[in-house]
């Protein structure tokens, strides 16, 4: 750097080179001010999780099962007598009332059979009177010894045959009266009747194999249920040890889903267990009973019905939110101990809406994390805020702090 002379007649250089070591003097002093006015680097705060106690409940439990609808009551109709079809009395598919006339059987020759029994019962009475009286003759003489015992045993043996004529005829006409009623075939139970077999003028024999028709009752209808044996001797164990109490509410009462998924609109009962396992599915048969005042359900129709099972009052919920799987698909949960993250692994029962029924990995008291799970890991500090209130406004992590303004 050259250093320029003070001239007299030059003054106007000399004046610039001044200025420009003042202004360099100026900034190197700015700089240093700076440097030393910097804020030193801090650490980032902790992640901020959401934590929701857990805290023991009273639950009803219940189990969702796969059933079918089947008539509460059958009946297939078949003709106790041999005729041929004159009518059918009925229409296919409609609702028929019990004692309704289905089909109507020529009844010519059951009337015929009936009227003529009536006339040997007839005869048979119309004797009666001359037979007893010469028997009470015989008998009387007998002690004038006016006829032999012989003459009178013949008379009293002759009373007894028409005594026993009159009761065969009087069975005789009563079986063509009966015949005669079943020529005109009638509906044991009311219900809903399906297709006819026959047509008019078809022949019939008595209790043949093929029905004539079927009228299935509906209104109540039965839902059938397999059980598993395992959950019927789960459920029972529960129940002697004390973790299940069916005191406080009506386990018999069962609600039904229907196939689209809707809620049936009334509620049922549980009928009865039965005791046979199945030996080829290992389950035990429910039937329940289920009124069907609008002919919702019909026979053969699957449906899933809600059994209860009892109370859990000492149940701890955890929401499903709060639970994640490890590598080998074990369910674990993070929860919050003296401000450091902390995992579980879970014993998990069942599913109870949104939630899960556990019964080990998590007690009463304990603070599960429910969300910021992902920015967190087992060990690390973290700042705990009750789910559902509002998050504070953290900068992320690697973010810089704003400059502090110098005052100069």
């Amino acid at each position: 750097m050259t250093l320029m002379q003070r001239d007299p007649k030059t003054p106007t250089l000399v004046t610039a080179g001044k200025v420009v070591l003042a202004a360099l003097g100026c900034t190197l002093f700015l700089t240093a001010c700076g440097r030393q006015q910097a804020a030193p680097p801090t650490a980032p705060p902790p992640p901020t999780v959401t934590t929701v106690p857990m805290v023991r409940e009273q639950v009803l439990l219940t189990t969702e099962l796969a059933g079918r609808t089947s008539p509460y009551r059958i009946a297939e109709i078949r003709p106790q007598v041999n005729g041929l079809i004159k009518e059918r009395l009925f229409t296919e598919g409609a609702n028929v009332q019990s004692n309704q006339p289905l089909y109507q059987i020529d009844p010519a020759p059951f009337k015929a059979a009936f009227e003529s029994a009536k006339a040997a019962l007839g005869r048979a009475e119309a004797n009666l009177p001359a037979i007893q009286a010469r028997a009470d003759r015989f008998k009387a003489a007998l002690a004038d010894r006016a006829v032999s015992q012989q003459d009178y045993d013949d008379a009293a043996a002759a009373l007894k045959q028409a005594d026993a004529d009159i009761l065969y005829w009087k069975a005789a006409v009563e079986t063509a009266r009966i015949n005669l009623d079943y020529a005109r075939v009638v509906s044991p139970i009311s219900g809903r009747i399906g297709p006819s077999s026959v047509t008019d003028g078809a022949i019939v024999t008595a209790y043949q194999p093929v029905p004539l028709a079927t009228i299935q009752q509906l209104d109540p209808i039965y839902v059938d249920v397999p059980y598993s044996t395992t959950e019927l001797l789960r459920l029972q164990r529960r129940l002697r040890e004390g973790q299940l109490s069916q005191s406080e509410t009506n386990v018999n009462a069962v609600d039904l889903l229907l196939p689209d998924g809707a809620k049936y609109d009334h509620e049922g009962a549980l009928q009865f267990r039965d005791v046979s396992v199945d030996p080829t599915m290992g389950t035990v048969t429910l039937r329940m009973v289920f009124p069907n005042p609008n002919g919702v359900l019909l026979p053969g129709m699957f449906v899933r019905v809600i059994v209860k099972e009892g109370i859990n009052k000492q149940a701890i919920l955890v929401p499903q939110q709060a639970v994640s799987r490890d590598h080998k698909g074990n369910p674990t949960t993070l929860i919050v101990v003296q401000g450091k993250v902390e995992m579980r692994q879970l014993t998990v029962e069942r599913e109870v809406r949104d939630r899960w029924l556990v019964t080990a990995g998590v007690e009463a008291g304990d603070k599960v994390i429910m969300e910021g799970m992902q920015k967190v890991r087992p060990g690390m500090p973290v700042t705990e805020v009750p789910f559902g209130e509002p998050q504070p406004q953290t900068a992320p992590p690697g973010a810089k702090a704003p400059p502090t303004p110098t005052a100069h």
